[in-house]
């Protein structure tokens, strides 16, 4: 069913590799480090720019653009044999311009956006001159439904007119971060999937506010992060609405499901980079006179952490592959079964890495700590398990209906 890598894009992942060998694992814990406090938290890092700049002089930028010249054209499946190797490191995606939300909104511009909404956005965030983010959940209503939507888009004339309050906004505390796009309710009487429109809000329009961040598992995820943002009467031009009224369920789907597989793409790495540290932990340690790979419930941790690698990497490349041969809408059901899968195929393996390394496991010496809080949360984020289940049951159960 696969194709065999194209020699380019195999001399891209050989280029990454070694990039990753070079530049990346040696500034990682610098790149990671929530060593500032205040505003300079949410300042970009000058080492961040220096590699950001290196990547791109050695034509490792925009690895997932496939919409013009500013990318490398990769389809889905080549893209993501390099996404895993970007995503062994969480600070690698944005020294590539490979992270979210900026790659989702960078799609959303380029499929969806008018020329002028391009050249004031797009280009600028193909170019990693600003940052964006995804205002879409909600803290007051389960946002696993959208529909529960409550955030206003009223028109007013020439312009539009937001409240709300949206949380889980990653990246609006940074202060590279210029646009939102925001989902909101445009028309309550509309049919129920017809109510909700997406537009483009410059983050110091008058009005917005991102009131916190938040923590997961106590990682603030800075410089980035994930921010709660209020906005009272934020007035935007008439221009800045994404496609047209009431068409915002169709923008999320098209955003949403290569969201999702880039995630998982990114999580075969980390997992794979979990289980070479264990294994390496395993044989230099020991306890009770032999070393921790002797043990046979480390042996067979080892076994299962293989096998559920290869497993979440098979789900993954197929997904990617329909969706080259047959689109994102019509593979939508392998990219739920990747989401549903991956993030807690990673969460495992990375969990078995940390009981390995025992407490040094738990701390900031090794990545695994931070690296299970962000598997964890894509069990929620990009939608819950729960929904993707009941969706494929749907799906199932049709068939005999």
């Amino acid at each position: 069913m696969f194709a065999e890598l194209s020699d380019r894009a195999r001399a891209l992942r050989e280029r990454l590799e070694t990039f990753m060998a070079e530049h990346v694992y040696p500034n990682e814990h610098a790149l990671l480090a929530p060593s500032r406090e205040g505003k300079d938290k949410w300042a970009p890092r000058p080492l961040l720019g220096e590699l950001q700049a290196k990547a791109r002089a050695q034509g490792l930028w925009n690895l997932f653009y496939n919409h013009g010249s500013e990318g490398q054209g990769l389809s889905n499946y080549e893209y993501g044999h390099l996404c895993e190797v970007l995503g062994r490191s969480l600070a690698a995606p944005e020294i590539f311009n490979c992270n979210a939300p900026d790659v989702g909104n960078m799609e959303i511009l380029s499929i969806y956006g008018t020329d002028m909404q391009k050249e004031r956005w797009l280009k600028p965030l193909l170019e990693a001159e600003i940052r964006s983010c995804f205002a879409m959940t909600e803290p007051r209503v389960a946002s696993s439904d959208a529909t529960n939507i409550e955030t206003e888009i009223r028109r007013d004339g020439d312009h539009y007119v937001i409240n709300g309050r949206k949380w889980w906004v990653t990246g609006a505390p940074s202060e590279r971060c210029k646009v939102a796009i925001v989902m909101g309710k445009s028309d309550p009487s509309a049919p129920k999937h017809k109510q909700q429109s997406m537009v483009l809000v410059p983050m110091d329009a008058p009005g917005v506010t991102v009131e916190r961040a938040l923590s997961v598992y106590g990682y603030e995820h800075a410089p980035l992060g994930h921010g709660e943002v209020v906005f009272r009467d934020v007035r935007i031009p008439a221009g800045n609405m994404l496609l047209g009224e009431g068409r915002g369920f169709e923008i999320a789907q098209g955003r949403l499901g290569p969201g999702r597989i880039h995630h998982c793409m990114r999580f075969i790495g980390l997992a794979e980079r979990a289980l070479e540290i264990m294994c390496k932990r395993s044989a230099s340690r020991t306890a009770f006179g032999s070393t921790l790979a002797e043990m046979g419930a480390v042996r067979q941790a080892i076994g299962q952490s293989r096998c559920d690698i290869e497993q979440g990497r098979l789900m993954t490349l197929k997904a990617a592959w329909m969706m080259d041969t047959i689109g994102n809408k019509a593979a939508r059901n392998d990219i739920a079964i990747a989401k549903i899968v991956v993030p807690t195929m990673a969460g495992a393996v990375i969990d078995r890495a940390i009981q390995v390394h025992g407490g040094g496991g738990l701390s900031q010496d090794f990545f695994l700590a931070e690296a299970f809080a962000e598997t964890r949360f894509l069990r929620i984020g990009d939608g819950p398990d729960e929904v993707h289940r009941e969706a494929l049951a749907r799906v199932e159960l049709a068939r005999y209906a």
